[in-house]
């Protein structure tokens, strides 16, 4: 058994949102896609990277890029053209062989509705499901923590985009803009995140403001 149908007999159950963080596996992920609608573009790239105790586990990788039909305004942000695509996974493959490797994990991004809504889109397309997982986004966690007196001492970063979180953390946007660089740049965001969290009391799902993969973002929409 393995891809959609491994998926599902992990995720039969949603992980409660008052579980323990600490010994639970992340997986920070990024996608690339064509453009900015997720209803109407497609996926170019996606990526991710697994946290497990609170440390980036190296061994425990996915990246994976997909045929572009056509080159969109998007190639000059993450530079995948549909020569360069030619050979990429097919959607339902690649889609399918993502969902296996994120498993029962808590998907970790950085405004991560984008690329919820474009799975989403895509896995409903092609297979009929939605995801089945818990998420967290790096931003909405940090101003969780924050809020709770996190960060004491240390000046609000200047917007809410990945470079302004790298700047705070003071994080090399080292491969910025392609979908294993990001997901490797949001799992260093996330830990510095976790560590503030656990400083103040922090343990649970829900005190980093995750919720289900499935359902609409529920936090501070326009941000």
């Amino acid at each position: 058994m393995g891809g959609i149908e491994a998926y599902l007999a992990l995720n039969g159950r949603p992980i409660p949102l008052q579980t323990n963080w600490e010994k639970l596996r992340f997986v920070s992920i990024d996608l690339e896609s064509t453009g900015l609608d997720p209803r109407r573009d497609s996926i170019v790239s996606m990526a991710g990277i697994g946290l497990v105790n609170a440390e980036i586990a190296l061994w425990d990788q996915f990246s994976d890029m997909l045929p572009v039909r056509y080159n969109t305004a998007s190639v000059t942000v993450h530079g995948i053209t549909r020569e360069e695509s030619i050979t990429g996974t097919d959607e339902s493959t690649a889609l399918a062989a993502f969902l296996e490797w994120i498993g029962d994990g808590v998907i970790v991004g950085h405004h991560i509705q984008h690329d919820l809504t474009l799975l989403n889109a895509a896995l409903e397309r092609h297979h009929g499901i939605l995801l089945r997982n818990v998420a967290v986004d790096t931003m909405e966690s940090f101003l969780a923590v924050r809020e709770a007196g996190g960060f004491a001492g240390r000046p609000a970063p200047r917007g809410f985009s990945l470079d302004s979180l790298c700047d705070h953390f003071e994080i090399p946007p080292h491969d910025r803009h392609t979908a294993s660089g990001d997901a490797y740049l949001t799992a260093q965001i996330f830990l510095r995140i976790l560590k503030e969290a656990g400083k103040r009391g922090q343990w649970n799902l829900e005190d980093l403001h995750a919720w289900k993969a499935s359902e609409p973002f529920p936090w501070n929409v326009g941000n």
